[in-house]
């Protein structure tokens, strides 16, 4: 993704015009006559989104491997008609979850966010093992 029509933040929507009185430093740099960036700014660009694409990567590898544990969890709960979901654990995964966080200078509550949709995907497929 080292198209420069990407945005580098989620949520962030770079294909459309920039509303007035909101022009930005990219916008407000061209008024100015500055021009396109430099070779050099692109070089540094283009690297630090390699590093994000790789993370990307790295990222979705984790969470697949996140996955197959967790399939295995609900063929062992259904084995054991045990409850798909653990709302015990689930709370002490957040609060683990939400100290990491701030150990490493991420918000918290998007940690918590995060986790929460991944536990309600996990609990989606245990009830599918569980009903199969």
């Amino acid at each position: 993704m080292n198209d420069s029509t990407n945005s580098d933040r989620p949520g962030a929507d770079r294909s459309g015009p920039v509303p007035s009185g909101d022009a930005g430093p990219a916008a407000t740099a061209a008024a100015a006559g500055a021009g396109a960036p430099d070779d050099a700014v692109r070089a540094e660009l283009s690297r630090l989104r390699d590093s994000i694409d790789n993370i990307d990567a790295a990222v979705i590898h984790m969470l697949a491997e996140r996955f197959k544990c967790t399939q295995q969890v609900g063929h062992l709960k259904a084995a054991h008609k045990m409850p798909p979901a653990d709302p015990a654990r689930e709370a002490r995964q957040i609060a683990r979850l939400r100290l990491l966080a701030e150990n490493a200078k991420l918000d918290p509550a998007f940690a918590e966010k995060f986790l929460n949709f991944i536990v309600a995907e996990v609990i989606r497929h245990h009830e599918t093992i569980a009903r199969a």
